[in-house]
Formats: structure tokens, C-alpha cells, sequence
């Protein structure tokens, strides 16, 4: 079972330049919500109770085509890959189908307490494969 989970954007009039659209560090953080949507999604999918802690630790983000105030888009994320202790996370802004920035996103599961990289629990795999 893939896991592919697209999270609605509320665009903020704070997102927008002094040309109207949407500026790059507005478009991280929609790429940010989208991650906290989809590791929500993730850990009520596998049930975990207490949800494994994942930092980011590599971004990689490609701007296609510009979004302008009032466009209604959306943050699709899935899992493109997963390591030993490491996942990776393809997302993409779409409006209408379209691409306008795509992101790769690495991420570390961690455990705090230890203050080290943990390996990525089975449960993930089975999402992904």
C-alpha cells in the first residue's frame, strides 16, 4: 500500500510579494505542512501511539512556475524512498494538476532522549512497498 496524502493550501496574505505571488519561503512552509499532514497520516496508518520523531536533514526544492494570489493549490507528499535510518519524501504544489514546485526532502527518524538516528521502523516499510 502506497501512502500519497494531498493537503489543501490556505493561502495567507502574508505569502505574497510585492508582485503577487506567492514567495519561495511561503512555499517551504506550505512544503512543511504538507510533511505534518502526511506523518500524521503515516503514524495513524501504522498505528503508532507514540510516533517516531523524524528530523529534516537535506531539502532540495525546484520552483517551475509561479503562484499568484487566490490560485487554490495543494501539497501532495509521498515516500520516494526509504534507507537504513533515513527517508526520503517527494512532494510537489500543484494547482489544477499542474506543477509549480517540486521538493526533495530527506529525513532522519531520531530518537531525542538518546540524541541519535534511529533505524526506520517496519510498519513504514510495509506502507511503502
Amino acid at each position: 500500500m502506497a501512502l500519497t496524502v494531498t493537503t489543501p493550501i490556505q493561502m495567507r496574505f502574508e505569502d505574497i510579494d510585492s508582485f503577487g505571488h506567492v514567495n519561495n519561503i511561503a512555499q517551504q512552509s506550505y512544503f512543511d505542512l504538507g510533511k505534518s499532514d502526511f506523518f500524521q497520516r503515516l503514524w495513524q496508518t501504522v498505528g503508532e501511539r507514540d510516533a517516531t520523531p523524524v528530523m529534516m536533514v537535506s531539502v532540495q526544492t525546484d520552483f517551475l512556475r509561479q503562484i499568484r494570489y487566490g490560485e487554490k493549490v495543494e501539497v501532495s507528499t509521498h515516500i520516494e524512498s526509504i534507507g537504513t535510518k533515513s527517508v526520503t519524501l517527494q512532494q510537489q504544489i500543484l494547482l489544477c494538476g499542474e506543477v509549480c514546485s517540486r521538493s526533495r526532502v530527506v529525513m532522519v527518524c531520531y530518537d531525542k532522549e538518546r540524541g541519535a538516528s534511529v533505524e526506520v521502523p517496519d510498519s513504514w516499510r510495509k506502507v511503502v512497498e
